[in-house]
């Protein structure tokens, strides 16, 4: 049927090529121009281009020009000379799409020509990789040829001061990772001071490996987060309850969805062990918070494929790439329930105080393009959240590798027999061997039966690696074996040594599928790049992870019937297509969960960018008072309207709104009942308005024109940060608490929205009433300090902390005696005995 419909409507992806070739064609054209011309000469070209530019000539039609100067610049800088494979990758980029680029067709140097052309506009370029090696090693090598041209490259590290920061981004074109970006727009919207930015507006990324980025860590969100006071005796209670608990009886486990849950005799159980009536009563919400997140410890997450136990603790495996995630921490309390289960002290839990996810964080470039090795699979989900095409360009030279059909075998055992007397027999003959894993266990498995093999190996997992980039650059030379968890080393070229493509070139060996079709050709990828020789080859066992959840009970059955030894394998189409099938529906189920989260982050996302396009008026302004004088006016709108909802006007009752007026934004006795009587609500505004810009006025004669504007942006600041984090732990909250909803047949997700926006309602009329108390009630001190709400931030993905700030302000201390009714030291604006004067 679609190759009917290929026939009918033609190949999407040939058409887009048939477009880019014509101007791949023009490049090709103007390269014998372009080669007549000195260094000196080729270098201008940059200086001419920006002044085009600025005398308004279009990018587009510079394009053919531009890339024609890179390609001869890059071989006579790198000794590289772009294919013109690699200038149709480039067009691609360059229209914001994504080229799918196999695995050694150079990326890197296609890249070079959209960086370059972008950064003509002088607006700035990121080049976004997975890790902190590729975007080092791709800032230096490439870098020597923008350089060359008279461009500017930064790289952006997590170590890094601000200024440093500031002085990356501030360059023509910035290499770092996804983590560093996304976390610096989330610092810069916390700063108190306009100048403590690093980043500027987002216009062009080019991300690389964009499905890793943009499609398996979609689901983790970027978090800030600081420190929250829980009693840590809970997580040892629940998990010693828990340790004493058995499967079917006390709790069920499914395999396919990962959910874990107590049984009625698993609740009795737990009712009885804490000495309480009903777990499910109100008041035991955090007991049973805590069992639940002890069963998951147990039951769900494993050691040594979900995590790692090591001197620091418990550290997260990257369950995509298998590296170690240290410094990050699972969330909503599950991480402290892996310590106790592991024995080890228990650290702090979060409170989250900035999130955004990278699917809301990559949309707001103005234009986003990227490029992997595999992406057609997930087309759909790059064009439908992205708005990017999966542009497939061909390679340089024809692939030669021999994927052969999978081999399924009954057990573990013989998959396990089998493939290691394939490798030995491989490397006894010399050629290079890599053994792709899902698991570090698995990876640790292999090793212990390659060494009683006596087969000598490498093995690049998640506990060793920082040598990474070493061990797979040296995986193609003779008679190397390399074992490596799932896409370990992605970025790096596996080069043929000496006499491989007589042996048959490069041997990647899978000891089982993936849930995604994508990781499992990623890896086949690996061997026959240029036109190597190479060959795949795929392992599986009907308990295997994937067979187990998706595979059919029907095909154990054909095997025992069959008198299949364990290790005697089978090749069938139909279990190939099963195979497929259930990573299909696996890819299908994770989208949709991708979309859902998509779905509830837009909620925040809109309120976020009100809240941060508010506060960075806030630090971009010279004069607040309009702002402040606004708030204080829906302050006053909002009571006048409470008190005088009734038509008849004997029926207001306006004490209240006396008393609140005095408590909140005039001083005692400053208006009156009789004041506000026989006025109409709008006209009851305007004198109380009246007033308030008198007192305003006041305010403004006893101090600088200066300190009145920083004690204006120190109120600002203050209440809008500490009214949002709030916000931020609320909506969380709602969210993980939603889903119940749909029990009461209602829509989950709309009812999250509708909650969402009156939640958000009610925290800028908060604001707003704070900052109206602040700014007519606070005594203005002359030494002003802006004070920062949180201390301590830590930047975390997923719930996960990743980096410990260093705390930029100290406690107060009391030097000398306050007087009650005066201005706090601290700075905050209230009266001591309001403040640090009542703790004591």
């Amino acid at each position: 049927m679609s190759k009917l419909l290929t026939k009918i409507f033609g190949d999407g992806n040939e058409k887009q090529l048939k477009k880019l070739r014509k101007i791949a064609d023009q490049i090709e054209e103007k390269e014998s121009e372009i080669q007549l011309l000195s260094d000196y000469d080729l270098q201008a070209k940059t200086e001419q281009f920006k002044k085009r530019y600025q005398d308004g000539e279009k990018l587009d039609d510079m394009l053919v020009e531009a890339y024609a100067v890179v390609r001869e610049s890059a071989k006579r800088v790198l000794g590289m000379r772009p294919f013109y494979v690699q200038l149709i990758g480039a067009i691609a980029l360059h229209n914001g799409d994504i080229a799918e680029m196999k695995t050694g067709e150079g990326k890197t140097l296609a890249s070079t020509m959209p960086a370059y052309l972008n950064a003509l506009s002088g607006k700035g370029v990121h080049i976004i990789t997975v890790n902190d090696y590729l975007a080092k090693r791709d800032s230096d090598e490439m870098g020597e040829l923008y350089d060359w041209l008279g461009l500017t490259v930064g790289l952006n590290t997590n170590d890094l001061t601000k200024e440093e920061k500031r002085e990356a981004y501030a360059c023509d074109i910035t290499y770092g990772t996804n983590n560093e970006f996304g976390f610096d727009y989330l610092r810069d919207n916390m700063v108190l001071y306009k100048e403590k930015m690093v980043q500027r507006p987002l216009p062009f990324a080019i991300v690389d490996e964009v499905d890793s980025i943009l499609i398996d860590e979609a689901r983790t969100p970027l978090i800030i987060s600081g420190s929250q006071k829980r009693s840590q005796s809970n997580y040892v209670q629940a998990n010693g309850f828990v340790e004493g608990l058995q499967l079917e009886e006390d709790y069920t486990y499914d395999e396919k969805t990962r959910n874990v849950q107590l049984t009625e005799q698993g609740i009795t159980k737990a009712e009885n062990y804490f000495n309480i009536e009903n777990l499910y009563d109100l008041g035991n919400v955090s007991l049973t918070h805590h069992v639940n997140q002890a069963l998951k410890a147990h039951v769900v997450m494993q050691r040594d494929m979900d995590y790692v136990v090591e001197e620091d603790g418990v550290v997260i495996v990257d369950q995509f790439t298998g590296r170690l995630m240290k410094g990050r921490r699972y969330s909503d309390g599950l991480h402290q329930a892996i310590e106790a289960k592991e024995g080890l002290q228990i650290q702090k839990e979060s409170m989250t105080l900035a999130t955004i996810t990278f699917q809301n964080f990559f949309r707001m470039y103005d234009k986003l393009s990227g490029m992997t090795g595999t992406a057609k699979t997930e087309e759909e989900e790059f064009r439908n959240i992205y708005n990017m095409n999966v542009v497939s360009i061909p390679t340089n030279q024809d692939v030669i590798r021999e994927d052969r059909a999978d081999l399924i075998y009954k057990s573990v055992e013989g998959k396990f027999k089998s493939m290691v007397q394939d490798i030995k027999d491989r490397n006894e003959k010399g050629q290079p061997i890599l053994v792709g894993t899902v698991a570090v266990e698995t990876s640790e498995i292999i090793s212990q039966l390659l060494k009683k093999a006596g087969v000598k190996h490498n093995v690049l997992n998640a506990k060793n690696h920082f040598s990474e980039a070493e061990i797979i650059l040296n995986a193609g030379q003779k008679g190397a074996v390399t074992i490596a968890t799932n896409m370990a080393g992605r970025g790096t070229d596996i080069k043929l040594g000496d006499g491989v493509k007589e042996v048959g070139g490069l041997a990647v060996i899978g000891t089982e599928r993936h849930e995604s079709r994508r990781i499992d050709n990623q890896l086949r990828g690996r061997a026959g790049r240029q036109g190597d020789p190479g060959v795949s080859q795929f392992y599986l066992s009907m308990e295997d992870e994937l067979m187990r959840r998706f595979g059919s009970d029907n095909m154990r059955n054909m095997m025992d019937r069959f008198g299949l030894d364990d290790d005697q394998p089978i090749e069938s189409k139909m279990v190939s297509r099963a195979v497929e099938s259930a990573q299909k529906r696996v890819e299908g189920n994770n989208f949709d969960a991708r979309k859902q989260i998509l779905s509830y982050d837009d909620v925040l996302r809109q309120q976020r960018d009100i809240i941060y396009a508010q506060r960075y008026q806030v630090l971009d302004s010279d004069h607040l008072r309009e702002i402040i004088e606004g708030m204080i006016q829906s302050t006053v709108q909002r009571q006048v309207e409470a008190y005088t909802q009734e038509e008849e006007e004997e029926k207001w009752d306006l004490e209240p709104l006396v008393q609140f007026l005095h408590a909140n934004i005039l001083e005692q006795d400053e208006i009156s009942h009789g004041d506000l009587e026989g006025k109409e609500p709008d006209e009851m505004v305007d004198y109380i308005m009246a007033i308030v810009k008198r007192k305003y006025d006041e305010r403004e004669q006893e101090l600088t024109e200066e300190q009145m504007r920083e004690f204006e942006k120190v109120i600002l600041l203050r209440t809008v940060d500490s009214k949002w984090m709030d916000h931020i732990d609320q909506m969380d909250q709602l969210r993980q608490g939603i889903h119940l909803r749909a029990y009461g047949q209602t829509d989950p997700l709309q009812e999250y929205q509708m909650e969402g926006f009156t939640m958000f309602e009610e925290m800028i009329a908060n604001v707003e009433q704070e900052v109206a108390k602040y700014a007519m009630k606070a005594q203005i001190r002359e030494n002003l300090q802006r004070v920062e709400v949180a201390t301590g931030t830590k930047a975390v993905a997923g719930g996960q902390s990743q980096k410990e700030e260093k705390k930029k302000n100290q406690p107060y201390v009391k030097k000398k005696e306050v007087g009650r009714n005066e201005p706090c030291p601290c700075g905050s604006g209230k009266k001591y005995k309001n403040c640090h004067g009542s703790a004591e």
